[in-house]
């Protein structure tokens, strides 16, 4: 028999976020990987739970990793948590679990918060499809690849993001996108909570004349149906309307289906293209 690995959420700020059952999971395993134990020590304290600790971080993750998975092997209950919010999201978790399905070993999530759905869900941006993007890349090229597919995007998109660089970010995400809406999530569940509704462009107006504090998850509004219905209608202004036919007629097409797509690509209607061939 293995252990279980439990993947524990902590809260993100209010400690009265803390589940009943978390508590309980991390007084009843063998062992906790924290990613930060210093920073954990005083959570632990403060709910009066002293399972011993080993540190589970980005650095070590995947050689420690192995050793966790011995430790299961061995039949000890492992839990991982974070500095704040659930394993695996934006944190260290993600290799460990797929180890541990490679080696048989059961996961169960302890359910609690995460900074992305408290932010989504009171950012009064849409909710039902959303992307998460985390923090962005510093590789270049993979941060221009990330920002040329979110301008594409037509879910809202979640960004997190440190004080120290939000002013840049935000730069960048209204030169790539455009003037989106975007609504600004500072110190989440905190003292200081705030959430601001605004655009790209005023948000880097307010941003020049006062300085980031505290850290921040940025909801950002995905492309509309009508932007992209503009722009695929504006891929076919340098096209005429029979060359436009003939792609379609050259694919097997019959007239009749050719005319329909025709219209749909620029938003016309059928009875336009076919007086325009008229």
């Amino acid at each position: 028999m293995s252990g279980i690995l439990y993947l524990v959420a902590t809260p993100i700020g209010n400690l009265e976020d803390m589940t009943y059952r978390a508590v309980r999971i991390l007084q009843e395993v063998d062992l906790i990987a924290a990613e930060d134990t210093r920073n954990s020590l005083k959570l632990l304290q403060h709910f009066e739970i002293s399972t011993p600790m080993t540190s589970y971080h980005e650095f070590n993750k995947i050689e420690k990793a192995r050793t966790l998975i011995e430790k299961l092997h061995d039949d000890q209950n492992i839990a991982v948590i974070t500095d704040a919010g659930t394993p695996g999201i934006s944190d260290p978790g993600e290799e460990l679990v797929k180890m541990c399905y490679d080696e048989g070993i059961e996961v169960l999530t302890i359910p609690g918060a995460a900074a992305c759905i408290t932010a989504i869900t009171s950012s009064g941006q849409a909710c039902r499809r959303f992307s998460f993007e985390a923090f962005l890349p510093k590789d270049k090229k993979d941060r221009a690849r990330v920002l040329e597919e979110m301008a594409r995007e037509t879910r809202t998109m979640i960004v997190y993001e440190s004080p120290h660089h939000l002013k840049a970010t935000l730069a960048e995400l209204e030169e790539c996108l455009g003037n989106r809406d975007i609504t600004i999530c500072r110190e989440l569940t905190k003292k200081y909570e705030e959430k601001v509704k605004t655009t790209l462009s005023d948000a880097n107006a307010f941003y020049k004349e006062n300085d980031p504090r505290g850290e921040y998850v940025l909801v950002i509004a995905g492309k509309s149906k009508t932007q992209v219905q503009q722009e695929e209608q504006m891929k076919w202004e340098n096209v005429s309307i029979e060359e436009h036919m003939e792609i379609y007629l050259s694919q097997g097409m019959d007239k009749k289906a050719a005319m329909k797509a025709v219209a749909k690509d620029r938003g016309v209607s059928k009875r336009d293209i076919y007086q325009a061939l008229l």
